[in-house]
């Protein structure tokens, strides 16, 4: 998992399984970003590698979507993967999100 800060945005970068054992790390990553004092407004999180996610990672995107939310801030997820965009529907979570493939 990478940050990349651009100006009054950072995006998160997330590859490989998002699991049980990973998604602590994904909420707490997401949830320093989304709370830091004088933080960005936009999170984007670049899932183009992420390679499965589970019910565990769904919940930490859905946690950070909840913090970004309370705190003024946007998140949206970039080129997800037809796995992911599958778990979205699936779930009914796809509207929760804007998604860019940019």
């Amino acid at each position: 998992m990478r940050l990349e800060a651009r100006g009054r945005r950072v995006v998160v970068r997330v590859g490989g399984e998002m699991d049980i054992d990973r998604a602590p790390m994904l909420r707490a990553a997401l949830h320093a970003a989304i709370t830091q004092e004088g933080g960005p407004a936009e999170i984007v999180v670049d899932v183009a590698a992420l390679s499965f996610c589970d019910s565990a990672g769904l919940n930490a995107f859905i946690s950070a979507r909840r913090t970004a939310g309370e705190h003024g801030r946007s998140i949206s997820l970039r080129n997800p993967t037809p796995q992911f965009r599958r778990l979205l529907k699936l779930t009914g979570a796809e509207g929760l999100f804007s998604i860019t493939q940019i």
